[in-house]
């Protein structure tokens, strides 16, 4: 079975409930692209409704929306249509990005990155993030995390499914791999970017990003608060 293919028709399949709950953009991320200098090219890399490149568009002079959902894109369209916003949408996979070295500013990778089914398929994503990055940069990447209350306990990632409940009461399981703090950095450290700043927040991992130093080494992390 390709999971890939499965992750992109489970989310066709709960588009438009799953876009329906996902109104507002989450803090992080408001606080991340207001601290960005304006620039050319934003990219909300796993889309989805396109609640983040909202946020994007008000900073950047063109905004890239990716998503391996079809069904997704649609609600992005549709959100950018009431709410006069522009964004150039692509289906796509994360681990091999539709666009061409360097050309993206500033970039935003959230609640993606752990629908995954693959280690190499992250680590891949991750490299594909750095290559898309123009030069100084910067990209905001999260992931689901042990530290979340839901998962007291755990101390080394895991891979699980998630029920969504549709209107009527059908379930839809959603695959997630969910990283331990130190997996998630050794992820990065793994990959072509270099982290400059990376927290724990509200039960995700966050860090903020940017490519790797021709010389391959990364920067010394500090805190986002």
């Amino acid at each position: 079975m390709d999971r890939r293919a499965d992750v992109r028709d489970t989310y066709d399949r709960i588009a438009p409930h799953f876009a329906s709950t996902r109104e507002y953009a989450w803090p992080e991320v408001e606080s991340f692209v207001a601290d960005r200098p304006p620039a050319d090219v934003g990219l909300d890399l796993g889309c989805g409704n396109c609640r983040h490149a909202e946020v994007l568009a008000g900073r950047v002079d063109r905004v890239v929306g990716l998503d391996v959902s079809r069904g997704l894109l649609e609600t992005g369209r549709e959100r950018a249509a009431e709410r006069g916003f522009a964004v150039d949408l692509l289906q796509g996979d994360a681990a091999r990005l539709p666009l061409c070295d360097g050309c993206v500013d500033v970039a935003v990778y959230v609640a993606t990155l752990h629908h995954l089914p693959t280690r190499a398929g992250r680590l891949a994503s991750l490299d594909e993030l750095a290559r898309v990055l123009a030069p100084g940069g910067r990209a905001l990447v999260s992931a689901w995390s042990t530290a979340h209350d839901r998962f007291d306990g755990a101390e080394e990632g895991f891979d699980t499914t998630v029920e969504w409940t549709l209107p009527g009461g059908e379930t839809v399981d959603r695959f997630y791999h969910i990283y331990d703090p130190e997996e998630f950095v050794a992820d990065l450290e793994a990959s072509a970017l270099t982290r400059r700043e990376w927290e724990l927040s509200s039960g995700n991992c966050y860090a903020v990003v940017g490519p790797k130093p021709a010389d391959g080494a990364n920067a010394s992390p500090g805190s986002m608060d």
